[in-house]
């Protein structure tokens, strides 16, 4: 029998137990010993962690021939066009390589969204616009790299599900537990 942790990440926090210094920890939030990260999600980046007792569950979950879905609500800066959502459907060209296609579509602002501290900046001259985007593998910073080649900067990131778990009735901050 396997557990696992959902934990909703703040901006900020960094994804490990061992203290930096500079940011907080899950250590912060967690006080459960035995449970590690599967996978990471950046410092400014916010959403769905999930933390595993059970090494091979954890190998499941991260390894990339099982290509878990993650999907991630991006606001953006600008608007992006039916070119720049087909391509991120297709593909895009970063430094690295060339991404696997991605399931990319315009949505509203995700409805009972926490605030983020500190606030995104935001440009009266610029809209921005919220994208549900989901991919099959997980390059460095790789979502927010798509939207920029594309020429519509990252300005929050929300990692929404990985898999069949989601968000969902998780306050910001706060961890549920589960037996898999």
């Amino acid at each position: 029998m396997s557990r696992i942790l959902l934990f909703n990440k703040p901006f900020g926090v960094i994804c490990q137990f061992s203290r930096d210094g500079l940011h907080p920890t899950l250590a912060d939030y967690i006080a459960l010993p035995n449970f590690y990260p599967a996978g990471r999600l950046d410092t400014d980046s916010e959403g769905l962690l999930l933390l595993t007792d059970d090494g091979m569950l954890q190998h499941r979950i991260t390894d990339p021939k099982h290509k878990q879905p993650k999907t991630y609500w991006v606001q953006v800066e600008g608007v992006p066009d039916a070119a720049a959502l087909a391509q991120l459907q297709r593909g895009v060209q970063l430094k690295d390589g060339l991404t696997l296609p991605a399931k990319a579509r315009l949505m509203g602002a995700p409805e009972n969204l926490w605030p983020r501290n500190p606030p995104i900046r935001e440009r009266k001259a610029i809209p921005t616009t919220w994208l549900e985007l989901t991919i099959r593998e997980g390059k460095n910073r790789q979502v927010r790299r798509m939207t920029a080649a594309l020429g519509y900067p990252t300005l929050r990131l929300i990692r929404y599900s990985i898999g069949k778990w989601t968000v969902d009735d998780l306050q910001l901050a706060t961890w549920r537990e589960l037996v898999v």
